[in-house]
């Protein structure tokens, strides 16, 4: 029969890995999509948890008196969690808004469906990025950078002991604002600017045969053209997942910078 005994100390400090560790897989891109079932990712956290515990987490104690104080540490851990899987989340979301620009020039704008792992309304475009970029930063390894990136912060950011400064989270996410439109106009840059010179040229034939329905012709066209210059540049789709894939980098290493004590 197998005994095994802890005190409330080490309980405490397991509930609070298991709490930071948990809500980062929540909000983390690939983990914390609907499609995976939530007893998958509290199973998930649970079992890192055990691991982080005993074998990288100092056994420290959590000086608390009340009850209230212990629901802050909780709280604080919880936070941690979240913004550290919602720094690497929103790299996810460059695909959304190329996705949006392509199907603005190609047509395609009205024509939304309800994205099951992330319950938004999406274009066709988004779809196809999404998925794509997505499959391509599982297969670089960024599942098992994911978890490395939430086991390292545990020397980083001990338990209780992170210190949010404001100033030092929103300069990242301001950063990134401007990246997050260089990264998405340099996805949807080809069609754009194939887009651009069909109009011209559509443009000059209104004007040579002004019987010709150009309105009707420039809508196929459009489509043609668009899905032909989506279908000959996927090979540039690994580029697009390196440059999110170094943004998520960045935004976690910022996000940690920022909360640690």
């Amino acid at each position: 029969m197998i005994e095994y005994s802890f005190s409330l100390q080490e309980l405490e400090i397991f509930l609070l890995i298991i709490v930071r560790m948990t809500c980062f897989l929540f909000a983390a891109p690939f983990y914390g999509m609907d499609s995976t079932p939530g007893q998958f990712k509290i199973a998930l956290g649970v079992f890192l948890s055990y691991l982080v515990y005993f074998t990288t987490m100092p056994h420290e104690q959590v000086v608390y008196t009340t009850v209230l104080q212990y629901a802050t540490i909780v709280l604080k851990e919880a936070i941690v969690g979240l913004m550290i899987g919602w720094g690497a989340n929103i790299c996810s979301s460059i695909v959304f808004f190329a996705g949006r620009m392509v199907d603005m020039e190609i047509g395609f704008a009205m024509v939304n469906a309800m994205d099951p792992t992330t319950k938004e309304n999406v274009t066709i475009s988004g779809f196809y990025y999404q998925y794509m970029v997505m499959l391509m930063l599982v297969v670089s390894g960024m599942h098992r950078y994911l978890i490395q990136a939430i086991v390292d912060t545990y020397e980083l950011i001990p338990v209780a002991g992170a210190v949010f400064r404001t100033d030092l989270m929103l300069e990242p996410v301001i950063s990134f604002l401007s990246s997050y439109v260089n990264i998405g106009f340099r996805i949807c840059l080809p069609i754009f600017c194939c887009t651009l010179i069909l109009n011209v040229v559509l443009g000059i034939l209104a004007k040579v045969s002004p019987q010709l329905n150009m309105f009707a012709v420039g809508m196929q066209l459009k489509i043609l053209l668009g899905l032909g210059i989506m279908f000959l540049t996927t090979g540039m789709l690994p580029y697009v997942s390196d440059f999110i894939y170094t943004e998520m980098k960045v935004m976690i290493v910022a996000f940690v910078e920022a909360l640690m004590p």
